[in-house]
């Protein structure tokens, strides 16, 4: 074959075209660019939507397992809860039954003790309910939000209260929204009443035990306290109505240095966890007003004989 007519280009199989640097290039342009025009003009918003509804029935499919065994265990423990709770539900109405016939019973004779001595009844106790919306920001204290205002007749100083006892006291009252205290905020003191010994004292809030406890300060190392006594609200300060279920004994600390007792209690609201709240008027809003005192009557002149 003549030197003249060889072929001195390459086969087609070794043609390379352009250089992997200028593709990587090419393309990187070109993604940017795509990147850029959907979060502008949102050109490839439609064919996400696309997709997506392509997509659905493969999802759907691949999480029936998933979702069937979940529904399946949730079943299980729900139905396992359900009974406890209902367990539950009946021996506290049991003991609601029990202790509703008690009262009952009481407040018949306390009607015919009032009546003999000729005392003034008590006045219903009004309410109004409400929802527990957050708890506060601050994290030095205790409070919570409630969903009822100055709208709705919420007074500052108001007692609160949910279905087991005495839950603190309203400390802010906006147009729409309140603030309540929780008895367990270090700031927050309540007189109570033992009810097994009729002896009075005040409990003070202590968020730093436990999620949060009351303590009985200056209590004699002697006195007459026992584990498991209940704390009732004694209705001396003019807030809250006498009876109401504060708190139970936890704890007791006698020293042998110090004259007074380290008694600690357990608050019977549900102070970390409740919902549902009932805001009552306080005992000075419901008493009679007290009559206005006499102008002293002016002294005679003596009369001159």
């Amino acid at each position: 074959m003549p030197l003249g007519t060889l072929d001195r280009n390459p086969p087609p199989f070794f043609k390379q075209g352009p250089s992997a640097l200028s593709k990587l290039m090419v393309f990187s342009a070109f993604a940017l660019f795509l990147m850029v025009a959907d979060s502008r003009f949102k050109i490839a918003q439609p064919l996400r939507a696309g997709i997506a509804v392509a997509l659905y029935p493969v999802q759907w499919v691949a999480l029936r397992p998933m979702q069937a065994v979940s529904g399946a265990s949730d079943y299980f423990s729900s139905l396992t809860s359900a009974q406890r709770s209902e367990e539950a539900a009946r021996v506290k109405l049991a003991l609601q039954a029990q202790r509703s016939n008690l009262v009952e019973q009481l407040q018949l004779e306390n009607s015919r003790l009032r009546k003999l001595l000729d005392l003034r009844e008590r006045v219903a106790i009004k309410g109004v309910a409400a929802e527990v919306l957050y708890d506060a920001a601050d994290p030095y204290t205790r409070k919570v939000v409630i969903d009822k205002g100055l709208t709705q007749g919420i007074q500052a100083g108001s007692p609160v209260i949910d279905e087991s006892g005495v839950l603190g006291q309203i400390t802010r009252v906006h147009p729409l929204s309140s603030e309540v205290t929780l008895i367990i905020d270090r700031e927050h003191a309540i007189p109570v009443l033992n009810a097994r010994t009729g002896a009075r004292s005040v409990a003070y809030g202590d968020p730093t035990q436990h999620g949060g406890q009351l303590e009985l300060r200056f209590m004699a190392g002697n006195a007459d306290v026992q584990p498991g006594d209940l704390l009732t609200t004694s209705g001396v300060d003019g807030v809250y109505p006498p009876g109401l279920p504060v708190a139970k004994i936890d704890k007791i600390e006698r020293r042998a240095d110090s004259g007074f007792a380290h008694i600690r209690c357990v608050p019977q609201a549900l102070v970390s966890g409740a919902r549902h709240v009932m805001v009552l008027a306080p005992i000075t809003e419901q008493l009679p007003p007290r009559p206005a005192p006499e102008d002293p009557a002016p002294p005679r002149k003596g009369v001159r004989k």
